[in-house]
């Protein structure tokens, strides 16, 4: 184990480094330096730890290979069956892959591996009752996101950590955590006999009801909310043609918006497509409004009738499958000392709304790393830098998703909307270091959420001013409104996240 005085001389100021050095006689200071270069030749390489992931899914997969690959013993403990040896639940939304994603699967060298199993979209499908049906771009050419099965994505990261050294235990529940001590107690039941683990270190990655979080939370001053919102979420799935092909538009995100509930349909590599209808719990078009087989015909036939040839099969998964809940979760801090600390949706659960859950969570595996290789064995340093780094942008994330909800839902059939974007895009267009629309800024490009919620911020209260121009809707790509959003342009704050 390196000697911690010396990892905090290593991260001293140089000048600071060398008074210290003065005062030293001229043995140790001969030592004192051949640690200091064996440092710099290493890189602030890592003592093997061992190290326990509570949670399987997606993040604590790719958790297991970056720790794998920085040379660590790590073993991975999950209440569930192995998702390789059971089916899928029917309680998913398929995933939307989009840079940051990508990015951290690059990093650790699977990028190309799980590309195999996406589809790209480089679109929106807007699916709108008596109208027909429109496409909206995301971004610029050969900017898309890609579809990807939740449940497929994940057996393969398992295998892919398995393959790096990384060990499971599955049905294996975590009852408690001696966090000072790094230990983990497992057992069939919270009142049965236990077993004890021992570890260096926890991490966990057990989701929105994380149990090492719960555990957390007995400490003083330790933050935590949970919001959930009044829609819950049901998946059902369209079938492929019998010769295996796609009934639908396999390069687009579909959407059929419809106010106060929406379906959306994203395509798999089977001919398939997972579709999740958003809808309130209670009331009017509601999950309890619908009680009975002709009742979920008539709600399928009358506000989805562009699918009407695949309404045995919608009414089929929407009595088999389950109705879940959507809930925000934010708490703080995410670290204790430089035993335990968070990752994912154990440490900031978001609503699906922009399709960056799993990209943040997989953003917090690259920003952990990074901080690994800065900060070598000074595993509290290492806690203490991710957690503030990553905090601001979870929140900003959070709110920017919920946002999303109210667009996707009710506006993005609305005629000043569409109005609002086509503006939007045309002067992006002519002006593509000036202004990157919101969607871009946060799918395509790795700048803080933080930023893109701030900057975001900044264009909406642009174009409410551009909206109220009077005939908008006449001279919306004319000079007069180029220049117009050029001058509001001029009084930009500087942004500080």
């Amino acid at each position: 184990m390196v000697n911690r005085s010396l990892l905090n001389l290593v991260e001293m100021p140089k000048v600071s480094r060398n008074k210290y050095f003065r005062n030293l006689n001229l043995h140790f200071q001969k030592a004192i330096f051949s640690f200091f270069r064996e440092m710099h030749s290493r890189h602030f390489m890592q003592t093997p730890k061992k190290i326990a992931i509570v949670g399987s899914g997606l993040v604590g997969s790719l958790l297991a290979i970056y720790l794998r690959k920085a040379g660590h013993q790590v073993e991975v403990f999950d209440r569930r069956k192995d998702v390789r040896k059971v089916e899928f639940s029917g309680r998913s939304i398929n995933l939307a892959m989009s840079n940051r994603g990508w990015k951290s699967l690059r990093a650790i060298g699977i990028e190309d591996e799980i590309k195999k199993l996406a589809l790209p979209l480089d679109k929106r499908a807007m699916h709108v009752n008596d109208k027909p049906l429109y496409y909206q771009k995301y971004g610029k050419e050969e900017e898309a996101i890609f579809s990807i099965s939740r449940g497929v994505l994940n057996r393969k990261m398992i295998t892919l950590a398995e393959d790096a050294g990384a060990k499971f235990r599955f049905e294996e529940k975590v009852w408690d955590i001696d966090m000072t001590e790094a230990k983990l107690y497992t057992g069939e039941s919270e009142k049965g006999e236990w077993k004890e683990y021992q570890f260096d270190l926890i991490f966990g990655a057990d989701g929105a009801f994380s149990r090492v979080r719960h555990k957390m939370q007995r400490q003083s001053r330790f933050d935590y909310s949970q919001h959930f919102i009044n829609v819950g979420y049901k998946e059902l799935s369209i079938a492929p043609n019998e010769d295996g092909s796609h009934k639908l538009d396999n390069a687009s995100f579909h959407i059929w918006p419809r106010g106060k509930f929406m379906l959306i349909a994203m395509p798999n590599l089977d001919g398939s497509f997972t579709c999740t209808l958003f809808m309130p719990f209670e009331g009017e078009n509601s999950f309890e409004s619908i009680k009975t087989e002709a009742a979920a015909g008539a709600f399928f036939q009358k506000h989805f009738p562009d699918i009407n040839e695949e309404i045995e099969n919608l009414k089929r998964d929407f009595f088999k499958n389950p109705t879940s809940s959507m809930v925000t979760i934010k708490c703080f801090p995410w670290s204790y000392w430089e035993k335990v600390t968070l990752v994912g949706d154990s440490a900031h659960a978001i609503v699906p709304f922009y399709g960056q859950g799993m990209n943040a969570g997989f953003e917090d595996i690259l920003v952990l790393s990074q901080k690994m290789k800065k900060h070598g064995d000074n595993w509290e340093r290492i806690f203490e830098e991710y957690q503030n780094s990553r905090k601001p942008n979870a929140d900003a994330i959070a709110e920017l998703s919920y946002q999303n909800f109210i667009e996707m839902s009710s506006k993005t059939a609305d005629p000043d909307f569409l109005l609002r974007k086509k503006i939007e895009n045309w002067f992006s267009n002519k002006h593509p270091e000036t202004w990157v629309p919101l969607y871009s800024r946060v799918t395509f490009s790795d700048k803080p959420y933080a930023e893109a919620l701030a900057i975001g911020d900044y264009q909406r209260k642009i174009m409410d001013e551009v909206m109220e121009i009077p005939e908008i809707e006449k001279k919306w790509d004319s000079p007069e409104i180029e220049n117009k959003i050029l001058k509001l342009m001029d009084n930009k704050p500087v942004f500080s996240v």
